[in-house]
């Protein structure tokens, strides 16, 4: 039986105003995240990860950037249609966010015990006794030890482990319904990376919460995602199961991903392969498939107009002209060169 959906993202369009013109960041994206799910969302730096991941928590600064097209429903509840009152009561209490660097996220002139605590009082009332007992056991969650003692500590005296340790229970302390994480292991190292990943597994597993994952690591995605949302240029290409996409990619992009990757099972002196040229100007974005100029199997019509979403099969979807019956002497070649 299929989880409820807890969000649908349809048709998100969202535009920058700059001095040399209007950046289309978001061009049409449309997802959806079930109840106790981690959907990833990958792709190269710029191609609107972290823009969506904002809108859903509707914070795109208004003087710079708007939500032009589309609708963000939470259970049922149009998000873009809600003032900024009404979001504030919801942001930390049933979204929260994780943000890509603990250092300019968290407050150095502030205790940790404080930061955790603001939520607490904010969103459910309570007393600030009361709201430290639910910051320590949030903090036994996330496996900071002495907890009572920690709290009474600033920034500067946490390891960066730790540090993403407290956003995440900043994050997570309201027990919200999603949790949006993007790029919650870019700046740490291996091991800590490991343990953060198993936090996030064990806090799911616990309380059932649904993950969004920003990321542009596919040994991140291969760890802890269900699902997976490819994105290139403002929009996403392909999405599918964690094993739809790492066993049988179907978009170009997503095979140009999956070959730079290291891989174990194959000879040490291979060299990795790359994907040649440059994302497109989203001040101008092509009349086509964004991804032509860098494809070495585009066609005629990829340059002239915008691939349809097709379905592979059950929840798998790739917009990609060679899934067209007519590329079908095509697609053979591109299996051959994959391996």
């Amino acid at each position: 039986m299929e989880k409820k959906k807890l969000l649908e993202v349809e048709g998100l369009h969202v535009s920058f105003q700059t001095h040399g013109g209007t950046v289309q960041a978001v061009r049409g994206v449309s997802f959806s995240l079930h109840e106790g799910e981690t959907l990833a969302v990958v792709g190269e730096s710029g191609c609107g990860k972290s823009v969506t991941a904002r809108s859903i928590m509707r914070l795109i600064p208004e003087h710079i950037g708007r939500i032009t097209e589309g609708h963000i429903r939470f259970q049922g509840k149009d998000l873009t249609a809600l003032t900024e009152k009404q979001m504030r009561e919801l942001r930390g209490s049933q979204i929260s966010m994780i943000f890509q660097d603990s250092m300019t996220a968290l407050n150095p002139t502030i205790t940790i015990g404080e930061q955790i605590m603001e939520g607490i009082i904010r969103h459910q009332k309570l007393s600030r006794q009361e709201a430290k007992v639910q910051a320590i056991e949030t903090l036994k969650l996330v496996g900071i030890a002495n907890p009572e003692s920690r709290l009474r500590q600033y920034l500067h005296q946490f390891s960066g482990g730790m540090r993403q340790r407290i956003m995440i229970a900043i994050a997570f302390v309201c027990r919200p319904k999603i949790l949006i994480a993007d790029e919650p292991t870019t700046a740490l190292d291996v091991t800590i990376q490991a343990q953060i990943l198993d936090l996030f597994k064990r806090l799911q597993e616990q309380t059932g919460v649904s993950i969004i994952m920003i990321t542009h690591d596919l040994g991140v995605v291969a760890k802890i995602a269900n699902r997976v949302n490819v994105m290139y240029a403002g929009q996403v290409v392909e999405s599918g199961a964690v094993r739809d996409i790492f066993y049988q990619p179907q978009h170009p992009y997503t095979r140009g991903l999956l070959g730079s990757m290291p891989r174990l099972d194959l000879e040490r002196d291979i060299p990795l392969k790359s994907i040649p040229g440059t994302p497109p100007d989203l001040f101008a974005p092509p009349q086509g498939c964004a991804f032509a100029a860098r494809c070495e199997y585009a066609l005629e019509v990829c340059g002239r107009y915008q691939p349809e979403t097709t379905a592979v099969h059950d929840r798998h979807q790739v917009a990609c002209w060679l899934q067209d019956p007519r590329a079908k002497n095509i697609r053979p070649q591109m299996d051959e060169a994959i391996g």
